[in-house]
């Protein structure tokens, strides 16, 4: 099964050349460390930020220059700053092609959970609200299942919703899939993860072929 890199890198497959990315708080950060050289794509953080680069080395660090997940980044050349006024007008304005977002939850309907834990503190929902209603292509990073054990791909969410049937494609540890009107449809399985496996691992609707390739990172 694939770790959070690993998730991070088959994600980056998704990028194309001259998209504007979003990337929310967690695994998502890690995919700008991974996106092909021979293309361009700009990074867009929700403080204010697009053009982000990947993560800095050690000892490279700007404590001024951060995303949204208050983590200290690298900005490319051309890059911009500007406030959250303008920032979330690129973004409700559907100006951003891509969105890649972690999340607790995912229903099989494209539901997605991943702002609060009732009876846990939080901030505040954030940025997820918007995205989730303006984007139209949304890939959510997670693992499969929670450190109980259990699936986090549900028939439907039992936490706080983020947003509705707004969720395209899930990347776990285990497998691609994509979410389709009759459910999730396993896409690719990991490497050396079984079919089996990941059927066991999922509680919602999964539409499985007769022969499901392995992905290729």
């Amino acid at each position: 099964m694939l770790d959070k890199n690993g998730i991070a890198q088959r994600i980056a497959k998704e990028v194309k050349d001259g998209y504007y990315v979003n990337l929310g708080i967690g695994i998502p950060t890690l995919v700008a460390n991974f996106v092909r050289e021979d293309i361009s794509v700009e990074f867009q953080s929700e403080n204010g930020v697009l053009g982000m680069g990947p993560f800095p080395f050690e000892g490279e660090e700007d404590a001024d220059i951060i995303n949204a997940g208050k983590q200290t980044i690298t900005t490319l050349p051309g890059a911009s700053f500007f406030d959250s006024a303008l920032s979330f007008s690129m973004i409700r304005g559907q100006h951003v092609d891509l969105t890649i977002l972690g999340a607790m939850e995912v229903a099989e309907n494209g539901d997605i959970a991943n702002w609060k834990i009732p009876g846990k503190m939080v901030k505040g929902m954030g940025g997820a609200m918007d995205l989730v209603a303006s984007a139209e292509n949304i890939i959510v990073a997670m693992m499969h299942t929670n450190k109980a054990g259990k699936s986090k791909l549900l028939k439907a969410c039992t936490l706080p919703l983020t947003g509705v049937g707004c969720v395209k494609k899930i990347v776990t540890n285990l497998a691609v899939l994509e979410v389709t009107p009759e459910g999730f449809k396993l896409v690719e399985r990991a490497p050396g993860v079984s079919v089996e496996e990941i059927v066991n691992a999922t509680e919602g609707k999964l539409l499985v072929d007769d022969n499901v390739p392995e992905m290729v990172l």
